[in-house]
C-alpha cells in the first residue's frame, strides 16, 4: 500500500483557511543572518512593534553592530529598554556579538552560516545564551539564509494544540519538530514563512489566549478544530435552557 495514503493534509488544509480568511501576508524583506539574530533575541516575550523600535534604536545610536558589541552595557541596556527584560537581552547580545567575532576570525557576520545544514545552524546558534528555538528558526527561516524551520511562537504553539495537531503536554520545540513533519515537502522556505506569518495573524486576532470564545462560531477554521467545535456545541446547548 502506499505511504501516500496516509499522508496528513491537515496543515495544508489550515494554511489554505487561513488565507482566504486574511490573504497573503505582506512579502517579508530578508535580512542578513546577523541583524535578524540580533531582532531575534530582542524580540522575546516582546510585541514586534516593540522589538522593531528596540532594533531600529539601536541602529540610529550606534553605527555598527562593533560599536553594539563594544559599548559599554548600560548605554546598550538604555537603547532597547522598550522590550521585556532588557537587563538579560543587552548583555546576552554583546556576548553574542563579542563570540561571534571571536569564532569568525575577527569579522562581525553570520555570513558563513550560508550553505551549512539547518540542523547544524541552528544547534551552533542555540548554544549561545538567550537563543533557543525560536530564535534559531527566525534565523535560518526569515533571513537571506532561507532555510527551512517553523518559527514556533506562542500563538502557533497554541493554536496548534487548540487544533489538536499536537498533544498538550508537548514543548514548543517538539511542536515545531510535528508541524515540520507535517508540511508538505512541496513547501519551499517561503512557504513556511507564510504559514507561520498567518497563524500568527489568526493568533493575534481570533484564536487568543484568553477570551477567544466568542470568535469560535464564526472562525475560518472551526471544521477542523475539536476546540472550537466542543465550545460552539456547548453554547449552543446551554441556549436550550435559557
Amino acid at each position: 500500500m502506499s505511504p501516500f495514503l496516509f499522508q496528513d493534509t491537515r496543515l495544508e488544509e489550515l494554511h489554505q483557511a487561513l488565507l482566504a480568511a486574511y490573504g497573503p501576508p505582506p512579502q517579508r524583506e530578508c535580512w542578513p543572518p546577523l541583524r535578524q539574530l540580533v531582532y531575534s533575541m530582542l524580540s522575546s516575550r516582546t510585541k514586534t512593534e516593540v522589538s522593531h523600535e528596540a532594533l531600529y534604536a539601536l541602529e540610529k545610536r550606534f553605527a555598527t553592530w562593533k560599536q553594539v558589541r563594544d559599548a559599554p552595557e548600560q548605554d546598550v541596556l538604555e537603547t532597547i529598554a522598550v522590550v521585556k527584560f532588557p537587563e538579560k537581552k543587552a548583555p546576552a547580545l554583546q556576548k553574542a556579538l563579542r563570540r561571534i567575532t571571536r569564532q569568525n576570525g575577527g569579522k562581525l557576520n553570520l555570513d558563513f552560516l550560508h550553505g551549512h545544514s539547518e540542523e547544524r545552524i541552528r544547534r551552533w546558534l542555540e548554544s549561545f545564551e538567550g537563543v533557543g528555538a525560536k530564535t534559531s528558526a527566525s534565523v535560518v527561516n526569515f533571513s537571506t539564509i532561507r532555510g527551512r524551520a517553523i518559527a514556533v511562537d506562542s500563538h502557533h504553539d497554541r493554536i496548534a494544540k487548540r487544533l489538536h495537531l499536537v498533544p498538550q503536554s508537548v514543548t514548543a520545540d517538539e511542536t515545531e519538530r510535528r508541524l515540520l513533519q507535517m508540511a508538505p515537502v512541496s513547501w519551499t522556505p517561503a512557504m513556511l514563512d507564510e504559514h507561520h506569518s498567518l497563524v500568527k495573524r489568526h493568533g493575534q486576532v481570533r484564536c487568543t489566549k484568553i477570551d477567544f470564545e466568542k470568535h469560535c462560531a464564526a472562525c475560518p477554521l472551526l471544521a477542523m478544530c475539536p476546540t472550537g467545535a466542543e465550545i460552539v456545541d456547548g453554547n449552543k446547548s446551554s441556549r436550550k435552557f435559557d
